[in-house]
Order: C-alpha cells, then sequence, then structure tokens
C-alpha cells in the first residue's frame, strides 16, 4: 500500500449524541473513507485512509463524547488537517482492550501486511488503560513509535499487586497474547511513557516500562489526567506531530512543558504543594508572579492569606 498524503474532508456532527448514535456515526465515516469492524461486543475500530503516515489511536468512546473538542476522536484532525491516515480502537467505556476479538483484529492486519504500507506508524493511549493498549499492540507494527500517558504495565495479579486500584479489571486475561506491555514494546523503535511521579502508582508501573528505547517522560503535579492537562496547556498536539516526524526527545519535551508556568491550573497546585511542604518564600514568590496573569483573583487572594498566617506566627513567636 502507496499512497501520497491527502487531507481528507470530514465534516462530523458528533456532538451530544448518545453512545450508539455516535457509533453509528463513526461507522458511516469510517466506512466512507476506509473501513469499519466490531471487535467483540465491547470494542471497534475505524479506519480512515489518507496519507503514509499511521496514527494508531486507542479511545473510550464515552470519554471522547463528553470531553474530547467537537466529540471527535483524536486522529480526524490529523486526518483533516494533515493527511495522516488514522486507525482508531474503541472501547465502549473503561478498557485495557484484553479481548480475543481485538488479537485476532491485531494477527489479522499483521498477516495482510497492513502496517508495511505505511512510512511511518504511530501509537498512541491517552490514559491508562488506552496506554497500556497502546504499547502492548505496538507490537503489530515493528519500528513503530509510541506515546503512553500513565500506563500500566499489566494489571496482573502476581506482578503488580501491589496497586490497589482496578480490581474489577485485573479479571482480565494479561497473561496471554499482548499481554505485557514493556515486553511489547521491544519491537518499537521508540516509546514516551508519560507520567506524574508524585501518583505514586503510575510512577512504579512507568519505571517497568525501563528500556534503552523507551525515554521516560516525568510531569510532575500534572496528576492523573495528562492528556487534559496537555490540552489545556496547549502542547499536546505538537508532542504528537513531533512524535510523527521522529523529532520528539526528553529534551524538546521538557521544552514544551515550560508551558506550565502560564497554567493557572498547574500554578495553583503547585503552590498547594509548596505549602504542604513548608516551602512559604517560595510559595510567596510564585503567587507574585502569576498575580499579573490571574484574573480570578486567586493568588493575590492565597498571597495575602499566605502574609497573614506568616504574619501571625512571627506575632506569637516568643
Amino acid at each position: 500500500m502507496s499512497m501520497e498524503d491527502r487531507q481528507l474532508d470530514i465534516e462530523t456532527d458528533l456532538i451530544d449524541l448518545g453512545p450508539e448514535s455516535w457509533r453509528e456515526q463513526i461507522r458511516q465515516i469510517s466506512v466512507a473513507n476506509g473501513f469499519f469492524e466490531d471487535l467483540g461486543r465491547d470494542h471497534y475500530a475505524g479506519f480512515l485512509q489518507a496519507g503514509d503516515n499511521l496514527f494508531v489511536t486507542f479511545e473510550n468512546a464515552a470519554r471522547v463524547r463528553n470531553f474530547a473538542y467537537g466529540a471527535e476522536p483524536r486522529g480526524y484532525a490529523y486526518a483533516r488537517h494533515d493527511g495522516w491516515s488514522h486507525l482508531a480502537l474503541f472501547s465502549q467505556d473503561t478498557s485495557w482492550f484484553r479481548d480475543k476479538a481485538i488479537y485476532a483484529f491485531f494477527d489479522r492486519l499483521m498477516d495482510e501486511g497492513f502496517f508495511d504500507g505505511f512510512g511511518h506508524v504511530l501509537f498512541y493511549g491517552g490514559d491508562g488503560g488506552e496506554a497500556y493498549a497502546a504499547a502492548a499492540y505496538s507490537v503489530a507494527a515493528p519500528g513503530a513509535t509510541v506515546i503512553a500517558l500513565r500506563p500500566q504495565a499489566t494489571l496482573e495479579a502476581e506482578m503488580t499487586g501491589w496497586d490497589p486500584r482496578f480490581r474489577h479489571e485485573r479479571k482480565a486475561d494479561f497473561t496471554s497474547r499482548y499481554g505485557y506491555a514493556p515486553d511489547m514494546l521491544d519491537a518499537a523503535a521508540q516509546a514516551f511513557v508519560a507520567f506524574d511521579p508524585y501518583e505514586r502508582f503510575d510512577a512504579c508501573h512507568a519505571a517497568l516500562f525501563r528500556r534503552e528505547h523507551v525515554t521516560l517522560l516525568p510531569c510532575a503535579l500534572f496528576g492523573r489526567e495528562l492528556d487534559h492537562t496537555f490540552d489545556r496547556m496547549g502542547i499536546h498536539d505538537l508532542m504528537i506531530k513531533l512524535a510523527m516526524d521522529r523529532a520528539l526527545g526528553r529534551r524538546r519535551f521538557f521544552q514544551l512543558i515550560r508551558a506550565r508556568r502560564y497554567d493557572p491550573t498547574y500554578t495553583r497546585d503547585l503552590v498547594g504543594h509548596l505549602l504542604d511542604r513548608d516551602h512559604i518564600r517560595l510559595a510567596q514568590l510564585l503567587c507574585t508572579y502569576m498575580i499579573k496573569r490571574d484574573k480570578t483573583g486567586f493568588f493575590q487572594t492565597k498571597l495575602d492569606d499566605i502574609s497573614g498566617e506568616a504574619g501571625a506566627r512571627a506575632a506569637d513567636a516568643p
């Protein structure tokens, strides 16, 4: 399969649709531009054929409907504006994509040489279960690049019994094919695993991904919704494009996240973090810096509170 880049003229009307109506619209768009396939009871896949770059995403359909811009899958904008082909794997709700129908789907794509026809393949997962799947199934496209935001390495109890989360999801089989995500990354050319080191269990999972070709990207105080945080900071799109161009690296990523300095949500969390650790002077300096950029008055109020508390402690001192 060889193709020239061509931007797809996709028009969508996906906002405020229920699960079945949204899925039907995705089906129609996919059939018109590529293919659509049900994968068992709880998952489905949609492919848009455009250019020589292939963007493979794993997406929670409920989260996309409720939170994504235009209620669109993340890859649609790249198919529309950049001419990337897009393969999306959807779950009806929270999922780690552990279904035999999905194994068979990727087996068939490999047998047919589907991934071989693209110049570069980028696997992306924007949250734990989706990020796990992006890493795990990337083995189907050797030489691919992977972006995984706070992925779990596995939910297999004997290996990650220290993680008390996702008790219901542990019932799925994580020991069979495409099971242990860090090992599945061995075929990738490059992988990026982003996580917040203050989220202890996420950090423990990230450590399991340590490989020579895997770049760990700690994002201190970014929280559990890295995809939303990156979107809010305006760096998510550039991060993905750099990865597709094979130009993303640790140094470039840390240049991107300097945007946190201008993000009120991050800086509010940072003020709280500093105060929790009694770094009063640093908290005051940060509030003073942010007052010029904040229209809500939060940092002025916080600075006044800090100064008042510091004054009261000084007055009480012997």
